[in-house]
């Protein structure tokens, strides 16, 4: 992102201030869980940002890629729209708080995605709409501990338990989140419904300097339920804390 895409890649998602250039410079073992986690959350985050991203959509039935344009302002605004291929070309969404709409130039029709239509897919891909809007801090939202610390297959990481406070207003029954201990840069999430089964698997991955500090610029989600599917993003260009021209964030936006 990265972020929430964003999150997970604006989400992605989706890196604030000066976190990610300072990151190897922290001293973790004097940060508290959450603290430490608020670090890994605050660079999937941003101030403002624009980028390029490549995103690849592989189904049992089908494959595609998609390269979009993306800005984002905080957490509240962000607009994604599709370069290529040429067919879907101009399709854009806009984020705004809670809200979000979807710009479709074939028909030329700006539509408003309805709250019933939150947990579908977004343009097909193992991302949900949901991911899109969600405004979740990781540490106003869950109650968080360290449940391994130590080295996995030769990297020494923190392993943490994330369990929403009960009236977290959060779709996962708890997270698994697993940072590397040297610079704090991602490496895996699992998220866990209501019943602790797992649901999906979200991997960092090609660390790399981009807009001045250290990101995860490839980032793969996989769905449980089907291990040989996956939507992968990958960042192409990433620039941070730039200023945002005025109306980018508006419905007029979604034609241009």
């Amino acid at each position: 992102m990265w972020l929430g895409i964003i999150r997970i890649w604006t989400g992605l998602f989706l890196m604030g201030g000066s976190i990610g250039s300072l990151s190897a410079q922290v001293d973790s073992a004097q940060l508290s869980p959450a603290e430490i986690i608020d670090k890994v959350d605050q660079m999937l985050r941003g101030d403002s940002s624009q980028g390029r991203v490549e995103m690849a959509v592989v189904t049992r039935r089908w494959k595609r890629n998609v390269t979009m344009e993306i800005w984002s302002e905080g957490t509240e605004k962000a607009l994604i729209k599709v370069l290529q291929p040429k067919k879907e070309a101009g399709t854009t969404t806009l984020k705004v708080g809670s809200d979000m709409w979807n710009y479709l130039p074939k028909i030329d029709r700006t539509i408003r995605v309805p709250t019933s239509m939150m947990m579908g897919s977004w343009m097909g891909s193992h991302f949900t709409n949901d991911d899109l809007v969600k405004e979740s801090r990781l540490i106003r939202d869950y109650e968080i501990e360290i449940v391994y610390e130590g080295e996995r297959e030769g990297v020494e990481v923190y392993e943490f338990l994330l369990t929403p406070h009960p009236k977290a207003p959060v779709v996962w029954g708890k997270m698994l989140y697993q940072v590397r201990k040297k610079d704090l840069m991602p490496i895996r999430a699992e998220y866990y419904d209501e019943n602790e089964e797992l649901k999906r698997t979200l991997t960092f991955s090609e660390y790399r300097e981009m807009g001045g500090r250290l990101v995860p610029t490839k980032s793969r989600m996989v769905p449980q339920d089907k291990p040989e599917e996956y939507t992968e993003m990958i960042y192409h260009e990433l620039r941070f804390d730039i200023p945002i021209p005025q109306g980018t964030f508006s419905l007029s936006s979604l034609r241009r």
